[in-house]
């Protein structure tokens, strides 16, 4: 009964507000992540990424909208790359994982943030700290301008993907862990494994003062962990692969997609150096980025 009803809704908000097929695929053809995508792909992330805009807000700060424009190919470009994280998954599904999506706000720069944090002994740091994005529990996702211009390729680097990884993290807490609902068919014991391999392998390369394989960010937190493999998952698959095969086998069964099968070498340029991270952070109970 409830996909009937899903499937009535679909179809009527498909009557009402037909797929802008032209903008759709200007919006393809600015960004070599969405350009990669096969013609099946395309058609379903179109129509996702297209009723993602009716469904939240999308905004640009005021200073930013009197000097920037957000044309409608530009605004199907940011769903779509939001969207492309449950590509793999069926519509309920989607839903569920983006219920605590309800705003999509693009600041004109990075911002600051006064952070407080508490050392092994117990004393507190206090230090501002500056972002390229944030998010929280029931918050906006907030990105910066300029680092959202530097998504959509395949460096390694993707605000937007890294936003909203950290909400499908937060889909059973209130804090970023790198432990997000997991499908049935993913043994929460074989999560575990796999990313705590990969964390400490991390940890190793930086106690040694090793370069690490991808963004030593990834090595604050394991909820910055869990975010920053699922950029190179879709931005850099050719780099996690090499690096970690466990984790990267593991994403492509939990996303049920293969970005590494769609990218030829020619369209993924090597990321930049691993240690020089375009990341900053604050993983507290009410926001991370």
């Amino acid at each position: 009964m409830l996909d009937r009803l899903r499937r009535w809704r679909a179809a009527r908000f498909e009557a009402r507000h037909p797929l802008p097929e032209a903008e759709w695929r200007e919006a393809r053809a600015r960004l070599p992540l969405l350009a990669a995508l096969s013609d099946d792909e395309a058609a379903r992330l179109g129509w996702r990424a297209w009723r993602l805009l009716h469904a939240k807000h999308v905004s640009l700060h005021p200073e930013l909208a009197e000097r920037t424009s957000f044309d409608l190919p530009a605004q199907l470009a940011l769903a779509a790359q939001a969207c492309l994280l449950t590509l793999g998954w069926d519509e309920e599904e989607h839903q569920e994982a983006f219920a605590n999506v309800h705003e999509i706000l693009i600041l004109p720069e990075a911002f600051r943030r006064k952070v407080e944090e508490m050392d092994e002994a117990g004393v507190v740091h206090e230090y501002v700290d500056e972002r390229a994005g944030e998010t929280s529990h029931q918050g906006p996702v907030v990105v910066s301008f300029p680092d959202l211009m530097e998504s959509g390729d395949f460096t390694g680097f993707n605000v937007l993907i890294h936003e909203l990884a950290h909400k499908l993290d937060l889909g059973n807490s209130l804090d970023v862990d790198g432990f997000p609902p997991l499908p049935q068919e993913i043994d929460p014991r074989e999560w575990h494994r796999v990313f705590m391999a990969v964390w400490e392998d991390l940890q190793a390369r930086l106690a040694q003062g090793e370069p690490t394989p991808i963004d030593d960010y990834a090595a604050t937190h394991p909820g910055e962990c869990f975010a920053v493999c699922c950029e190179h998952f879709f931005t850099a698959p050719d780099v996690l692969q090499q690096a970690y095969p466990a984790l990267h086998d593991l994403l492509v069964r939990y996303f049920r997609q293969d970005p590494l099968s769609r990218c030829s070498p020619v369209a993924m340029p090597q990321p930049e150096s691993a240690s020089t991270s375009r990341h900053s952070h604050d993983h507290s109970s009410d926001a991370s980025s």
